[in-house]
């Protein structure tokens, strides 16, 4: 089983376009307002969104493939193989997506056109063509935990040797249906996105797109790249309860973490809590899975719950549907990068059955060891580690 490492990484989000925009932003940890939607059709009561900038996206068919496009075009510069150079071996594209370009077909629709045949999960297809890739191209769409199935499917691929060179990530924009679905569910917070806050009403989504370029450790070395981190494991499973509410017990969230630490082995050993720098947490808002989600980290990391902080990333750029697992991984090899975790954005007041440490001010990282959790609809839950160097 090879190593897979990360050798690039690119971000778009609301604060801008570039991981270096992203780093800025989660330093300084700004209390930012979602954006009032530009779309006269938007729908219910709360027509908010935090919107990334779109007058240097470069062209694309829909809008989640532009910011997609960005991403990956920054993730394979940043891993010295720029688009519109022949890499070393195939590139293979994964990647994750929430809505795909539904918000095309919405467009076309509005105009009194008819969306013509191509399909709604298109951005991987758009991506492996703008990039001339030749190797396997994967589209994964469970919800909002696909970017985080991306990279464990894309870490796979590579660990039995069926790639040496995979760009994976996700990306989604916005659209009226995803919009007008938590609105009406009740689901959208009225004033931001605030996990783990006591006045927590919700979710707020945001735009995103989120790549990174994987290697095998041998294939990296072969080209003299020096990687950015190293993807460890992951852990998969579904809760197999409820179509959008997380199972009360956290049964199998706490089962994707531990598989993802290794306490799922026989002798039990793997990653403790005392040795993870950082939590990553799905953490939307909503009500019930962010207190479901700090029962699951106290049952996992025991008596350290309240040593380990947690960056909570959707605080910062909103919920990005299915880039949000990518861009947590983003953050995370930041945070390695830098060896600093960021101050999250105040709270209000925490939820006292939230019982997890949310520091607002940065520190070193103490263990360069990272935990990300992502979760979906129909309790798709992963988590996956991001660790530093090219072996664990």
């Amino acid at each position: 089983m090879r190593d897979v490492v990360i050798t690039g990484v690119g971000a778009v989000t609301c604060h801008g376009v570039g991981s270096a925009a992203l780093w800025q932003a989660m330093c300084q940890a700004p209390v930012r307002l979602p954006d009032r939607l530009p779309d006269p059709y938007a729908p219910g009561r709360r027509p908010y969104m935090y919107l990334a900038p779109t007058e240097s996206l470069p062209a694309a068919p829909g809008a989640a493939s532009r910011l997609a496009v960005a991403a990956a075009t920054e993730a394979l510069d940043n891993a010295g193989l720029p688009v519109g150079t022949r890499p070393p071996a195939p590139l293979n594209v994964v990647v994750g997506t929430c809505m795909g370009e539904t918000g095309r077909e919405e467009q076309t629709r509005a105009a009194g056109g008819t969306p013509g045949p191509e399909p709604t999960f298109s951005v991987a297809a758009h991506l492996g063509d703008r990039l001339r890739a030749t190797g396997a191209n994967t589209s994964v769409s469970n919800a909002c935990s696909a970017s985080g199935y991306a990279l464990g499917i894309a870490a796979d691929m590579i660990r039995v040797g069926e790639a040496d060179l995979v760009l994976a990530g996700g990306a989604d924009a916005y659209s009226r249906v995803a919009v007008g679905c938590f609105d009406r569910m009740r689901a959208a917070d009225p004033v931001r996105c605030r996990p783990f806050d006591r006045h927590r009403r919700g979710t707020v989504f945001g735009e995103g797109a989120a790549m990174l370029v994987l290697e095998s450790a041998e294939h990296a070395a072969a080209r003299d790249a020096v990687p950015l981190a190293r993807l460890g494991q992951s852990g998969w499973s579904c809760d197999a309860y409820h179509p959008t509410a997380p199972e009360p017990s956290a049964e199998q969230i706490v089962r994707a973490m531990r598989q993802a630490l290794g306490q799922d082995t026989a002798d039990g050993a793997g990653v403790t809590g005392g040795r993870l720098g950082c939590v990553i947490p799905h953490g939307t808002g909503t009500q019930l899975n962010d207190v479901v989600e700090s029962q699951a980290l106290r049952q996992v990391l025991g008596a350290a719950t309240l040593d380990v902080p947690l960056y909570s990333l959707k605080a910062l750029v909103g919920h990005t549907g299915g880039a949000a697992a990518a861009l947590a991984a983003v953050a995370a090899t930041l945070i390695l990068r830098h060896g600093t975790v960021p101050p999250n954005v105040p709270l209000d007041s925490q939820d006292p059955e939230c019982k997890v440490f949310l520091p607002h001010t940065s520190s070193p990282l103490a263990t360069r060891r990272l935990l990300v959790n992502a979760y979906a609809f129909g309790g798709n839950n992963t988590s996956f580690l991001i660790e530093s160097g090219a072996a664990a």
